[in-house]
């Protein structure tokens, strides 16, 4: 009886070892695959289509990880979260930027993550204190491209609008209208390139004659020019010989220039003022001249005639 018990205790504590055991290796392998990976999330402001969980999350080119859930956002539904699951060894910095992407013509969407300086931080010890780290979004080429051509479609709308429409079918017929109108001047037309033709003629026969005169005038012009040189410096030459020789004369007679300068300027302005009452005195005696001579020359009237008076009758 009492080696049966023991049987039962011994069973009964390995079993329990085992189970210990089994629990452990769960719990590790579990603490292993959550320290081999980290949780981020990603807030796009544009729709994901054809993103699905599952989805490969991609860095400059390499796979890093997954798409764990996609959700539209309870406060906002145009925005759409998507959780990943990246490697825990992932450089993801706070500058990393997440964006839609390709991954060929006719691949499924993915996520591309670019970015991030090596001196900027890590993005999850920036936000240590918040349930999971965000990353920052970018528009991407595909958003790019339906923003273009949202905006081209828009443009195309205004372009092709009924006025402008009628406006072109206005000019369109203006245009029929002014081709019949020339069909039916034809041969007026053809009177007027005849003639332009012969005015295009006349006017190269006459460049061609000014060209001519002008090498003409070119040619003499260069044969009388180096006489025309020589005697501009000939000329310069006795110019620079006269300005020598009146220097000469101001050196020679600078005693006297000075002593005029000084002295006779000096006594200029008294002879002229004497001049000046001279010509008063000969205008004053010109005048009484003309009016009395004879007073004037014999200090006496002149004698005045004797005129008889005629006889009473």
């Amino acid at each position: 009886m009492e080696t049966k018990a023991n049987y039962v205790l011994i069973g009964a504590f390995t079993i329990l070892v085992t189970l210990f055991l089994l629990l452990f290796a769960l719990w590790a392998a579990k603490y292993s695959s959550e320290r081999s990976w980290r949780e981020y999330a990603v807030i796009f402001n544009e729709p994901v289509t054809g993103l699905s969980e599952g989805s490969t999350v991609q860095y400059n080119g390499i796979s890093v990880g997954t798409v764990q859930q996609l959700s539209l956002a309870p406060d906002d539904p145009r925005r759409v979260i998507a959780k990943l699951r990246l490697q825990a060894d992932a450089p993801i910095k706070t500058d990393t930027r997440a964006k839609l992407s390709m991954t060929g013509i006719t691949g499924s969407p993915i996520i591309q993550l670019t970015g991030g300086s090596p001196n900027s931080p890590a993005l999850a010890d920036a936000e240590r204190g918040s349930e999971i780290p965000i990353i920052q979004t970018e528009a991407s080429a595909l958003q790019n491209i339906a923003d273009t051509a949202n905006r081209l479609v828009a443009r195309l709308d205004q372009v092709l609008s009924d006025d402008n429409v009628e406006h072109v079918s206005k000019t369109l017929a203006n245009i029929e209208s002014l081709t019949g109108s020339i069909a039916d001047q034809r041969e007026d037309l053809r009177a007027l390139i005849a003639n332009a033709r012969k005015s295009s003629e006349q006017l190269s026969a006459t460049l061609n004659t000014t060209n001519r005169a002008v090498e003409t005038v070119d040619r003499e012009i260069a044969g009388k020019l180096p006489g025309i040189v020589a005697k501009l410096d000939s000329t310069l030459t006795k110019l620079d010989s006269a300005a020598t020789g009146a220097n000469g004369i101001l050196n020679d007679n600078r005693a006297a220039i000075s002593s005029f300068a000084n002295d006779g300027l000096a006594q200029l302005g008294p002879t002229l003022a004497e001049l000046r009452v001279l010509v008063r005195d000969l205008r004053r005696i010109s005048d009484r001249l003309d009016s009395n001579p004879t007073r004037y020359l014999l200090g006496r009237d002149a004698t005045k005639e004797f005129e008889p008076e005629p006889a009473a009758r």
